[in-house]
């Protein structure tokens, strides 16, 4: 039912800072845990972040935590990655991807639950 658009990632010095937007098509964007991924060329496609349903709870990968900040905006069908500090090392495609989820407010880590995928955006950080 949600279609997912990912947009703001570009080149950018090493340190620098990007954000990164989602945007969300449907009505149901609330009931969906939602999360950052990152797809390295010759590596698989490991999550960045996730948040749940209303934004309360948030999780982040060892290499981001404390230069990366999810957020979700439910009211405006939104969701953001903040990235600050930025190594080559994170050079990679970023998607944007969500599950519907019915039972608990908690985000979700496993690539594997996630059932719903934007087209990535790339982001290149240069040394």
């Amino acid at each position: 039912q949600v279609q997912l658009v990912e947009s703001g990632g570009g080149l950018v010095q090493a340190g620098g800072s990007l954000r990164l937007s989602c945007v969300a098509s449907g009505r149901t964007f609330s009931s969906y845990a939602m999360g950052w991924f990152r797809q390295a060329p010759g590596k698989e496609r490991d999550i960045v972040a996730g948040i749940s349903r209303n934004g309360v709870t948030t999780y982040y990968g060892d290499s981001v935590k404390g230069r990366f900040t999810i957020s979700r905006d439910n009211a405006k069908n939104m969701m953001y990655l903040q990235m600050n500090t930025l190594k080559p090392e994170d050079t990679a495609i970023y998607y944007c991807a969500g599950v519907r989820e019915y039972y608990s407010d908690r985000y979700i880590q496993s690539v594997n639950e996630y059932d719903t995928w934007g087209q990535g955006t790339q982001v290149t950080v240069s040394s």
